[in-house]
């Protein structure tokens, strides 16, 4: 099956999106003081990490390679990419140890994450198989943003 561009560019997008969401998170439960807050920012970095190693196997199906490498260009573009994927002010959030503005960065980061799976569900030709994966981890991350807005009330 022939994969076009914006399906390759849906995937990379996406494995790169739920590792720094894996990061980020592990990062938010390390700076939480509230033991509930960190076992379930914790579980969330573990999801997001699921996420990113599902799409890279769906990935492979369809011949797409996923890896950036780490060049000094792959981690200058992580750098970068970090700021666009909104998980930017989290280390000074988690500075602060103030457990409402960590949560409000992962909102942050989750809101920019849907973002990119709503423009990767739109890509042309998505095979069937892959649209249902990106819409079950849309749903997912959704759910997650969700219970983080509640508890941060």
């Amino acid at each position: 099956m022939a994969i076009n561009e914006s399906t390759a560019r849906a995937y990379n997008d996406l494995v790169e999106i739920n590792e720094t969401g894996a990061k980020g998170y592990q990062e938010a439960a390390e700076g939480v003081s509230n033991p509930q807050l960190k076992s379930e920012l914790a579980q969330y970095s573990q999801q997001r990490a699921q996420f990113a190693s599902e799409l890279k196997q769906h990935a492979k199906q369809y011949g797409i390679s996923t890896e950036t490498g780490n060049t000094i260009e792959g981690v200058l573009t992580d750098a970068a990419a970090a700021v666009h994927r909104g998980w930017i002010n989290l280390k000074s959030a988690v500075t602060g140890q103030d457990d409402n503005a960590i949560l409000g960065e992962c909102e942050t980061g989750d809101a920019t994450a849907l973002e990119a799976y709503e423009q990767a569900l739109k890509a042309a030709d998505l095979p069937a198989e892959a649209k249902s994966v990106i819409q079950q981890q849309h749903g997912q991350i959704l759910a997650a943003k969700n219970k983080i807005t509640a508890l941060k009330h």
